[in-house]
């Protein structure tokens, strides 16, 4: 094992792990981050997902040591008394059924929508096609996501 230094949610850390550990793992296991959730371990579902730079990234397949810049992830973004826009609009639209994969969702969504703060429904099913959910909320995600885009617009 050795050492690493990653800056997630704007907050140095330091963490012991070979180098070839999924960023999730450390994320987790170390560093108490809930947010991302293990599905697939494939970089398939998307429930591990968190933005490094403005990048939507799969954390499941992420060595730690590939790793540079900020990682943000869903503990970072918003507060139960001030959620982020994403996080808002899916508590309003009631998006989640069992909410595993909502963090794949807002993950993404976010990365999307400070990218481009006004995609057409084409560009927002491309970029989202890759996060899947088994209860099958799309029609309220897509609202959620919407809804968002039009509040930080």
């Amino acid at each position: 094992m050795s050492n690493t230094i990653l800056t997630v949610n704007g907050v140095r850390r330091e963490v012991a792990s070979a180098p070839d550990t999924p960023l999730l793992y450390v994320l987790r296991d170390e560093l108490g981050q809930l947010g991302p959730k293990f599905g697939c371990g494939l970089a398939q579902c998307g429930a591990c997902t968190v933005i490094i730079d403005g990048r939507a990234v799969r954390s499941c397949v992420t060595p730690i040591d590939k790793v540079s810049g900020n990682v943000r992830t869903l503990d970072g973004l918003g507060s139960a008394d001030k959620p982020h826009p994403v996080q808002k609009a899916f508590i309003e639209e009631q998006a989640a059924a069992c909410g595993y994969c909502a963090n794949g969702w807002i993950m993404n969504t976010v990365a999307i929508l400070e990218k481009n703060p006004r995609p057409t429904d084409a560009e927002l099913k491309q970029e989202l096609a890759g996060v899947k959910c088994r209860c099958g909320t799309h029609m309220a995600i897509l609202r959620a996501v919407r809804k968002a885009a039009n509040a930080m617009a």
